[in-house]
């Protein structure tokens, strides 16, 4: 009997396999040292902290714990947030505020269930998150990349592209240590944002997951506390200052906007995890979270420092990176007849393993640059991954010079 093939939504043939999650399949081998994720150091995790508030939330409340709750999440744990974003960025947010999402990558994906039809513009710098280009391509948008440099996005390039471009709905940034490059948005650039988004009613999202572990440097006032108009949102995600297996995040703003991402999550998975909602509200009840950041900072800034020190001291002339000032993050720029998927085979037979920069440029190129992580591996493996990293960008010039 013929088989009818069954059909699928176009979109689909837009979603692509993540190469980060790809390379991450390789990594599963204990042996190799990944520079690939954006992993947190598991050894920080507060095991026995979340044991003990687990344990509380199940003796107190345990049947409320294991029901369903509401699609805002847990009311102290968004009354929580709040005040956190309140004390941190001077604004005056309620829990009506803040949506409880899974990660603050689903942040993203109901970003783009609210605000984005087909043929749609999301203007972006120039590079961006990987995963944020995924999740937006889904609903058929195009996008539009800023160039930026070290303070930024660079925002007479991005009046440029709002004057040249129909049908723009939304603007995507991390200001702070960005996700790939690890800079940060100066003040200058911030208000700037906020001003062109009042003026052309353009929807920012202010994707902020790394802004706790600032390990040098002082903070910057965020954009959204700079918005006086609710055009600007604000995702954050207690999986970088507290465990990312919970996947917990949220979106914050504007109640009417917020409202909007309440009914798209009700299609998608009505609620996040009660229990996990309940056991960090307990664990933030019974513990100084600052003090867990504390060492989490310490221990970055260790590590950053190390690869740093290494790039400068062994990296062959011609090889640019970034220092950040927090986050997670190192960008490497390569010589521009150089491409990053080379030096990765290279590196992945000798057991190291980063990821290319060309997939965080949503229309292509770029694919002399590469994105490392220093926040996951221990300082020795550090020292003899960047040590092959270094070797065989040198042999690759040896070979190929300029």
């Amino acid at each position: 009997m013929d088989e009818m093939p069954v059909r699928f939504a176009e979109r689909i043939s837009r979603t692509k396999a993540s190469e980060i999650r790809e390379i991450l399949k390789v990594t599963q081998n204990p042996d190799v040292i990944s520079f690939a994720g954006g992993l947190p150091a598991p050894e920080l995790f507060p095991v026995e902290e979340v044991k003990k508030a687990g344990e509380a939330v199940l003796d107190e409340n345990g049947m409320v714990a294991l029901q369903y709750t509401t699609t805002e999440g847990y009311d102290p744990l968004r009354t929580w947030i709040a005040d956190r974003l309140n004390k941190k960025n001077g604004t005056s947010m309620d829990k009506d505020n803040i949506l409880i999402t899974h990660g603050s990558q689903q942040a993203l994906d109901l970003a783009g269930k609210v605000f984005l039809d087909e043929g749609d513009v999301v203007l972006c710098e120039s590079p961006t998150y990987l995963a944020a280009i995924t999740a937006f391509r889904s609903y058929g948008c195009r996008f539009v990349d800023i160039p930026t440099d070290d303070n930024g996005m660079i925002m007479t390039e991005l009046e440029k592209a709002i004057a040249s471009h129909d049908n723009i709905k939304l603007i995507y940034v991390i200001p702070n240590f960005q996700n790939p490059t690890g800079r940060t948005w100066s003040l200058e650039r911030r208000k700037a944002l906020a001003d062109i988004s009042a003026a052309n009613g353009i929807a920012v999202v202010e994707d902020d997951p790394y802004g706790e572990i600032r390990f040098a440097g002082s903070d910057v006032p965020s954009v959204q506390s700079l918005d006086v108009t609710g055009n600007v949102l604000s995702t954050g995600t207690f999986s970088k200052i507290f465990c990312p297996g919970f996947r917990i995040g949220w979106i914050a703003g504007d109640e009417r906007i917020i409202r909007k991402f309440v009914l798209v999550k009700q299609g998608t998975d009505l609620q996040c995890n009660t229990f996990a909602q309940m056991t960090i509200s307990k664990y933030l009840e019974q513990n100084d979270i600052d003090v867990h950041i504390r060492s989490i900072k310490e221990t970055y800034l260790r590590r950053r420092d190390l690869a740093v020190g290494i790039m400068r001291s062994e990296f062959p002339e011609g090889v640019r990176f970034t220092e950040p000032e927090g986050g997670l993050f190192a960008w490497i720029e390569l010589p521009r007849n150089m491409n990053a998927r080379e030096i990765l085979e290279r590196c992945l037979e000798r057991k190291v393993a980063f990821v290319p920069g060309g997939s965080f440029f949503p229309n292509g190129g770029h694919e002399n640059t590469l994105r490392i992580n220093f926040s996951n591996m221990p300082e020795e493996r550090i020292v003899i991954g960047l040590r092959i990293l270094a070797e065989t960008i040198s042999e690759h010039l040896r070979r190929h010079p300029l």
